[in-house]
């Protein structure tokens, strides 16, 4: 994989480093998620066991995946502001309760698969894009299914709580395909309606229809087919009105951007083998997703529609 460098003016840098030496001591922290973790000397993680190779779980209460490993530098990064170690505690989330627990506090940082759109704005605040998705549909290799159009009085999986059962319905009032929609609890089980023939296709994010595939017992039996249904960003989300807390995250994760760290991660993740199975997910870094490295940003989804 080529990675582009990316480049950056030193009056940007300054800042960035400025933000991420800010002192905890500052008032404005006052009743923050930085006090909430320096007293406690704890964080919770939010985490997804089954969103692709974004997050997911190893088993025994542990979990990876590439926004698990950015959440985890971004830790590192402010175990040195606090200039005390953190233990991390991981919350599993599902897409229905994730925005509720950011919101009620018990998670701190929450680092699955979500996107960032103008409507969730209103009640979590995301870090600046680390991956930029394109929803699309998954099917069985035989099925003879290649476009949402053949999705006519079929039934369609996808995930309660997610973006895509919106998409779906846009969809459907558009273009007039008139489907069946069964809910999924999680993508694990969305994928599961998929394997075991009780739906047709699963549409949602590209990254997690792929890396339910790899990870499946027949990853053959399976294709992404059809044409982009949208295009979204992908960001970890934080709680709202902390601009402090959010500075912080974003100053760590802009570095990674910099430094060449997340095409690192993006390699390891998308590209390369990966645990528990040794298996590759194969989605190749986009140009929507360097362009988010290139000129970080937290543009909602609604942005990306415009282009």
């Amino acid at each position: 994989m080529t990675t582009k460098k990316l480049t950056f003016s030193t009056t940007a840098l300054v800042g960035l480093m400025t933000t991420l030496s800010l002192s905890v001591c500052n008032p404005s922290f006052a009743n923050s998620t930085l006090e909430k973790i320096t007293n406690s000397k704890s964080i919770t993680m939010g985490v997804r066991d089954s969103s692709g190779a974004l997050s997911y779980t190893l088993g025994d209460g542990k979990y990876t995946g590439y926004h698990v490993e950015i959440c985890r530098k971004v830790i590192a990064d402010l175990e040195k502001q606090l200039k005390t170690p953190l233990q991390i505690k991981y919350q599993l989330v599902t897409s229905q309760n994730r925005i509720p627990l950011v919101q009620n506090g018990t998670v701190d940082i929450e680092c699955g698969s979500t996107t960032n759109n103008a409507t969730r704005q209103k009640d979590v605040a995301f870090a600046v894009t680390t991956y930029v998705e394109d929803v699309r549909i998954a099917v069985k290799a035989n099925s003879g299914i290649t476009s949402i159009s053949q999705l006519v009085n079929k039934k369609v999986a996808t995930t309660t709580g997610t973006t895509s059962v919106q998409l779906l319905r846009k969809h459907e009032k558009a273009n007039g395909v008139n489907f069946e929609e069964v809910f999924g609890k999680d993508h694990a089980d969305s994928f599961l309606l998929l394997e075991s023939g009780r739906t047709d296709a699963f549409v949602m994010d590209g990254s997690i229809l792929a890396g339910n595939i790899a990870m499946s017992k027949n990853p053959k039996d399976f294709k992404i087919v059809g044409e982009v249904l949208n295009t979204e960003p992908i960001a970890i989300m934080l709680p709202k009105e902390d601009p402090e807390f959010k500075k912080l995250v974003d100053a760590s994760i802009i570095k990674m951007m910099k430094d060449g760290t997340i095409a690192k991660m993006y390699q390891q993740w998308f590209l390369d083998p990966i645990p528990p199975k040794n298996v590759r997910v194969g989605l190749e870094l986009s140009q929507n997703t360097k362009d988010a490295w290139a000129n970080p940003n937290d543009k909602p989804a609604e942005e990306y529609s415009k282009k």
